[in-house]
């Protein structure tokens, strides 16, 4: 009778085991995902939204990937964004000019890692540690001297003065903005492979940019210091690199998240801006999208995943 007793025992303790997993096991079984990990850049981090830290990374614990994180009750989330990350921070360290800033982020890729978002690609705009930084700046800049021409365009558009018909003529180039978007593509596409590689049973969402810009620039007069033509411009470099990461993504097994549409009409130069402008009304690095951005990229991604 003892035998049999404990033969019962371990028939229960099994089929115990069996229906109730861990605690893991069943926080992956209610969102269809396991440990999630964020990569990105600023946009991602969430730069300058309160609460930050990361030093220099500017990761907010308000940016996309912990709001997604607690949507999904994630049973992991690991937060590696950095600020003025490029695509080759995958996979080297960061450094400013004096110090190392954030380990290679791929490094933070396990193989039961099952959930991964990645928002990069505007730093490789710029030539410098700033990134997309010195893009802005060279705007700015352009803006204060010529102010009703598009001495951002015609910087960045690599063209040159030419005598022509009898006058001096400006001839436009290689726009070198669009060039840099065309050699980070193939870079991409690589990160992406060595994700997969890395956690192959891993989603894998690329994460677009945020209407930064509105559709018409005259809007922006007198509000943001960027002349009305290089507003269209940047706008049409932005729609490039938005259309670089969704083509990237459709070819390389990762879904590509649209977080220009849900933002359109609230950008730097609207009333209710969900991306700040030079001068911050929200807590936000100037031209960054604020809390509300990071809540509506958010929605974004939670809609990609049928949330």
């Amino acid at each position: 009778m003892l035998r049999h007793a404990r033969k019962f025992l371990v028939a229960a303790a099994a089929l115990a085991a069996f229906a109730a997993p861990t605690t893991a096991t069943t926080a992956q079984a209610q969102t269809g995902y396991g440990p999630y990990v964020a990569l990105g850049d600023s946009y991602a981090a969430g730069a300058g939204v309160p609460g930050q830290s990361a030093g220099l990374c500017l990761r907010s614990d308000r940016n996309y990937g912990h709001l997604v994180a607690a949507a999904l009750s994630s049973p992991a989330y690991t937060d590696v964004t950095c600020a003025a990350a490029k695509v080759k921070h995958l996979t080297t360290a960061q450094y400013d000019a004096f110090l190392r800033v954030n380990d290679p982020q791929l490094d933070a890729l396990r193989p039961d890692t099952g959930l991964v978002t990645l928002g990069i690609g505007g730093n490789d705009l710029g030539v410098t540690d700033l990134g997309v930084g010195d893009v802005i700046g060279v705007c700015i800049a352009g803006a204060v001297v010529n102010p009703f021409g598009t001495p951002c365009k015609d910087v960045y558009a690599d063209g040159h003065w030419e005598w022509r018909d009898w006058s001096f003529q400006w001839v436009y180039g290689e726009d070198s903005l669009r060039a840099r978007i065309a050699g980070a593509a193939p870079q991409l596409a690589d990160m992406l492979r060595k994700i997969h590689a890395k956690s192959p049973n891993a989603k894998v969402l690329l994460v677009g940019y945020p209407a930064v810009l509105p559709e018409d620039g005259r809007s922006c007069i007198g509000r943001q210091p960027v002349t009305p033509g290089d507003v269209d411009y940047l706008r049409g470099v932005l729609g490039e690199l938005n259309a670089m990461l969704a083509r990237t993504a459709a070819a390389n097994g990762a879904t590509y998240v649209d977080t220009l549409s849900p933002t359109r009409g609230h950008d730097a130069c609207s009333d209710d801006r969900w991306v700040e402008g030079a001068l911050p009304g929200s807590p936000a690095v100037p031209f960054h999208p604020n809390a509300a951005g990071e809540r509506a990229m958010a929605g974004a991604v939670l809609k990609a995943l049928g949330r």
